[in-house]
């Protein structure tokens, strides 16, 4: 389950001579896990209790947009850095100004680093995600007010 938390994945199917298992997480419904046995007959596996992990808070959705802001959305799935090195400032902050072409922050996804272009333009009101934080494909990142 820490793999494919940590390379973003929300199912897989393993295979062996005999066997076949099926995972998969991020429903809100419990798991269901089947073994199939040598004679084909799938047999209910006990599911594994899936409890969130120690320290992390609910993922939480986006505000929603009572206001005129846009949402800076992510393009992939992979990990939100703020600023290009732990040493350097962030690319932006909440004031900062944006047009389309300005780089807002990095996603990496497997060792590739990309660079985040706002693709709109304005000031930047709020910042969605904490340095370091896994991102899922489409989930806001910031809201920023056009202008």
């Amino acid at each position: 389950m820490e793999l494919m938390e940590k390379h973003g994945l929300t199912e897989v199917t393993l295979r062996g001579s005999d066997e076949k298992w099926s995972l998969r997480r991020g429903s809100l419904e419990p798991p269901v896990i089947y073994q199939q046995g040598p004679a084909g007959m799938p047999a209910p596996a006990a599911p594994a209790p899936l409890a969130p992990p120690a320290g992390s808070p609910p993922p939480a959705e986006a505000p929603a947009a009572a206001d005129d802001s846009l949402q800076i959305r992510s393009p992939t799935v992979g990990t939100f850095y703020i600023s290009p090195t732990p040493e350097d400032p962030p690319f932006v902050t909440v004031g900062s100004t944006v047009k389309a072409d300005t780089i807002v922050c990095i996603v990496e996804a497997m060792k590739v680093f990309n660079q985040i272009p706002a693709e709109v333009s304005g000031t930047v009101v709020e910042v969605l995600v904490a340095n370091g934080d896994p991102v899922e494909f489409n989930q806001p990142l910031f809201r920023v007010k056009p202008g």
